[in-house]
């Protein structure tokens, strides 16, 4: 089975030159009289790194990786390795810090998430959208000033700081979206 241009979507799975990519990113491009450009950024899975890869023509086919997501819980982590228990078979599948990568000033015990395995083996973890995260310390904020926006910075309970509104105090859950780090909303 081969991927074409119109089924492509970001987060899906690709296999080039017998390793597996996740399309973090892509851009379809056509100019008059000339074949298509198709610009895919690719997540390596094995060590997260990011590159980019420039396709032309009409006839580009991709290969779909066969990658396996499943719903894993984290429950510690111990010197560089993060722990993730599966919660259909409780198995425990570890993950060094590179594999972890993104995700990690958002992880805190009891985190549900998606655990990618290809060929049988744990390669990296895929976080929800967004997460709810304890407010640690935070100065306060002072009815009127708003000559920065109206926001401060909050240190979060994994060491992570984001800009949150004035009225955000200490020891209050805020919701914050893994995709881009900024504040939601409180819980």
């Amino acid at each position: 089975m081969t991927i074409s241009y119109g089924d492509l979507r970001k987060g899906m799975a690709i296999e080039l030159d017998g390793q597996p990519y996740i399309v973090a990113d892509y851009e379809r491009s056509k100019m008059q009289q000339r074949a298509p450009v198709l610009r895919i950024k690719f997540r390596e899975l094995k060590s997260g790194r990011l590159f980019e890869r420039t396709f032309q023509g009409y006839d580009v086919k991709l290969t779909p990786a066969s990658v396996e997501r499943r719903e894993a819980q984290f429950i510690y982590s111990e010197d560089e390795l993060y722990y993730f228990m599966d919660t259909e078979t409780f198995d425990q599948a570890p993950l060094s810090r590179d594999q972890v990568g993104d995700a990690m000033p958002y992880l805190v015990e009891q985190t549900t998430v998606s655990v990618v395995f290809y060929e049988g083996n744990p390669v990296t973890v895929e976080m929800p959208n967004s997460v709810d995260l304890k407010v640690v310390e935070a100065p306060p904020g002072h009815k009127g000033d708003t000559a920065q926006g109206g926001s401060k910075p909050a240190t979060l309970e994994t060491g992570l700081v984001i800009q949150v509104p004035l009225f955000v105090d200490v020891g209050e859950t805020i919701k914050v979206d893994t995709r881009t780090g900024e504040y939601l909303s409180r819980v």
